[in-house]
């Protein structure tokens, strides 16, 4: 894929959203949270997260009541909730003909988009998005709403692959590898402001900083075989909050002239 065709199919998106800022685009419709439980593999994991109805705090290392098994990998300040858009079940379930429900593959955050908006998804957010989770913006007094910051995509791994083979008696596909290759595993947050969380709050975008740096277009440079000038990589490079490792993989994209 070319660079030209990267630049344009980022873009029929993530404009809707580049406004005057703050800009309601969604709703929170559900909040989740899982603890360590024995898994595949005779392994342990909390990749089953279950709805939580009543407010929870968040801090730093995420959802207070939620739990990481593997903590080398899961979990931590750059990775301390997870959201996936409900269109990834969609597309999991219409390649495998499977059922797949949403809060399967280990996500906090589910939303809902409003006022014509389209959803939020990797074609739509960019590293380095600010989002409020509740309140109304501008009120810091509020704690009844967080600030997360996007500073990653997911990585999928092949604990997606044994989640749902629980729910299907045939061998599972490679839906991991398939899922990554598509860019669709969703986002990583690193939390900004503490405070508390539940359903039904309004999301705000509040911030951003890299219009042009939307994870689908991170996913399609970070995939592609070919290798690019460096004026296409280096802006990258320059984003802070980019996560390490991602920076390593695009600098190995620009091309030697």
């Amino acid at each position: 894929m070319s660079i030209e065709q990267i630049t344009s199919s980022s873009q029929k998106n993530s404009a809707d959203f580049n406004q005057t800022l703050p800009l309601h685009i969604a709703n929170l419709t559900c909040v989740r949270a899982g603890k360590a439980m024995p898994f595949a593999r005779e392994q342990m994991s909390a990749i089953d997260k279950a709805p939580i109805e009543a407010p929870v705090a968040v801090n730093f290392m995420g959802l207070t009541t939620d739990e990481q098994a593997d903590r080398r990998h899961h979990g931590g300040p750059l990775k301390a909730v997870h959201q996936l858009a409900t269109a990834t079940y969609d597309k999991i379930n219409a390649e495998f003909g499977l059922k797949v429900r949403v809060g399967t593959l280990g996500e906090n955050l589910t939303t809902e988009a409003v006022n014509g908006l389209p959803a939020m998804d990797e074609s739509t957010v960019c590293i380095g998005d600010i989002f409020q989770y509740g309140g109304q913006y501008g009120n810091t007094d509020n704690n009844n709403s967080v600030q997360l910051r996007i500073v990653q995509p997911r990585r999928p791994c092949y604990k997606i692959n044994d989640q749902i083979g629980q729910f299907k008696l045939n061998k599972v596909p490679n839906i991991a590898s398939w899922v990554t290759k598509q860019g669709i595993a969703g986002w990583y947050f690193q939390v900004v402001r503490d405070g508390m969380i539940h359903a039904d709050l309004p999301v705000y975008l509040i911030e951003r900083p890299y219009p042009f740096a939307t994870l689908e277009k991170l996913w399609q440079l970070a995939n592609s075989k070919e290798k690019f000038a460096a004026k296409v990589i280096e802006p990258w490079l320059a984003i802070e909050c980019l996560e390490d490792s991602w920076k390593t993989v695009l600098t190995k994209k620009i091309r030697k002239d």
